[in-house]
């Protein structure tokens, strides 16, 4: 049988979701920490599809031997599920001691006039820039994808009414697009997910942990077309509450043909996210065949 592609939503319902919220506001997020490790997390890696993809991930792609994949498969998850805890604990108003690596680099960029585009990953915590990483000057544009449970969406927005953070939704008329080119018209920060990709959509292919892989082509069209800075932003686990945020700028030819620069930026992106994921290992939170051809 094949394996699941990425569904793009968040696992439960509205129902568990609320509860969740509830239970964090008065519980240490260590004792939820404790019990999914104990009890959630081995089921899932037992019975879910997901152990496969994570374990041939760190044997085939990283090469690292049979139990050490093993053990790190189990890691993973355990990660993955503390990450989940923590997105809710912050809908629960619980708080997190947040590094910036990189943050004079986007003041300098956010107090200019034009917009710039930043690429996120599905490895770490990104959400936890949404609440951390922002600007008085701008408006930051997270791209969403429409099919996101309800209740995932109404915790963001109420989270971001604190914030200059206004979410850009994928829609299937399109009509994104034209929403995404009026916030790089006003100067504003437009934030994309540049490790995952829909059905039916334009791809790249790069070489990415010694496999050729595809990327969406839409963020690096949109950055090249109007020749905006771009920054990587990932926002890795380090702690029990601890996050770092790393922003690189990604390097591209602005005066080269618009092939060659999403070539060029789709390749800075690709060793950036290539440098993180072997910095991070445990923290690569795609449960599917990222590399399927």
């Amino acid at each position: 049988m094949a394996e699941r592609e990425w569904e793009g939503t968040t696992y439960g319902n509205g129902w568990m979701h609320r509860n969740l919220i509830r239970i964090l506001r008065f519980t240490n997020v260590r004792l939820l920490y404790l019990f999914s490790d104990i009890f959630v997390v081995p089921f899932c890696v037992l019975f879910n599809h997901s152990r496969k993809t994570a374990f041939s991930f760190f044997h085939t792609r990283l090469q690292y031997p049979v139990l050490k994949s093993c053990w790190l498969t189990y890691r993973n998850h355990c990660l993955f599920s503390q990450v989940i805890i923590d997105r809710f604990g912050m809908y629960a108003s619980k708080s997190f001691d947040v590094t910036i690596d990189g943050r004079n680099l986007f003041n300098e960029w956010a107090a200019k006039e034009e917009g710039f585009v930043q690429f996120s990953s599905h490895i770490g915590n990104y959400e936890i820039a949404g609440y951390s990483l922002n600007s008085e000057r701008k408006v930051i544009h997270p791209i969403v994808y429409s099919f996101e449970k309800e209740s995932v969406m109404n915790n963001r927005n109420s989270m971001f009414v604190h914030t200059n953070v206004s979410m850009i939704t994928l829609k299937a008329d399109m009509s994104h697009l034209f929403e995404i080119d009026q916030a790089l018209c006003h100067g504003d920060i437009v934030s994309f997910p540049t490790d995952r990709h829909m059905d039916g959509g334009r791809c790249l292919k790069r070489m990415f942990l010694g496999a050729e892989a595809k990327f969406p082509q839409g963020p690096f069209s949109v950055a090249t077309m109007r020749g905006v800075e771009v920054l990587s932003v990932n926002v890795m686990k380090e702690g029990l509450r601890k996050y770092r945020i790393y922003l690189t700028p990604l390097e591209y030819d602005k005066d080269a043909s618009r092939k060659e620069q999403m070539d060029q930026l789709s390749a800075s992106y690709v060793t950036e996210l290539e440098r993180m994921v072997r910095k991070y290992p445990t923290q690569w939170f795609n449960f599917y065949d990222f590399w399927a051809s």
